[in-house]
């Protein structure tokens, strides 16, 4: 679980749970340490992880804010972190990933619904939503690769991104991008 600490990784890690071993990793605050943009870190991540049947990832910073304030350096850390960061998590992980095992990534709903001051956002979710989808078509072994794609949501995990991630990880779907809306759960 790359992102474990966090709000939505918390809550999946709860729910996982229950019924799989769940490894934590995140970029601080967990015994397995992990920095998307650094691609060292994330070689190293899998080393020291072994073999596992699922990697899910709950995070993916980008910037936010005014297209004409975003800076090279605003759109290298969005590019670097949540879309190549996700990308490698899958190039590095791959061989790591039992035999009809998956990879679950996330976006988020301005891939296809932006907002003002979402440019850099919208720009990486729809990249790594492109990214899945052709993944999907080259993963050996019967490993699948999918992506859940919440809206933003302030407080609470709707129960939809959860049951979404279980669908992904426990499901025989590939290439697909799970759509879960802010008020759905």
């Amino acid at each position: 679980m790359v992102g474990a600490t966090g709000k939505i990784g918390a809550a999946l890690t709860e729910a996982f749970e229950t019924q799989h071993e769940v490894v934590r990793a995140s970029h601080t605050r967990s015994a397995l340490t992990v920095d998307l943009a650094d691609s060292e870190s994330i070689r190293r991540l899998y080393a020291k992880v072994g073999r596992v049947d699922a990697v899910v990832c709950a995070t993916g910073p980008a910037a936010f804010g005014p297209l004409l304030a975003l800076t090279d350096t605003d759109f290298a850390f969005s590019l670097s972190n949540k879309l190549m960061g996700q990308v490698n998590l899958v190039r590095f992980g791959v061989e790591g990933v039992a035999d009809g095992g998956s990879f679950t990534l996330i976006s988020g709903a301005q891939s296809r619904h932006p907002m003002p001051g979402g440019a850099a956002i919208s720009l990486v979710n729809a990249g790594l939503e492109g990214f899945v989808r052709a993944a999907a078509l080259e993963l050996p072994r019967g490993v699948r690769i999918n992506v859940v794609s919440p809206s933003p949501f302030r407080e609470t995990i709707p129960a939809g991104v959860v049951q979404a991630y279980i669908q992904a990880v426990e499901g025989h779907i590939t290439g697909q991008v799970l759509d879960v809306a802010a008020n759905a759960g």
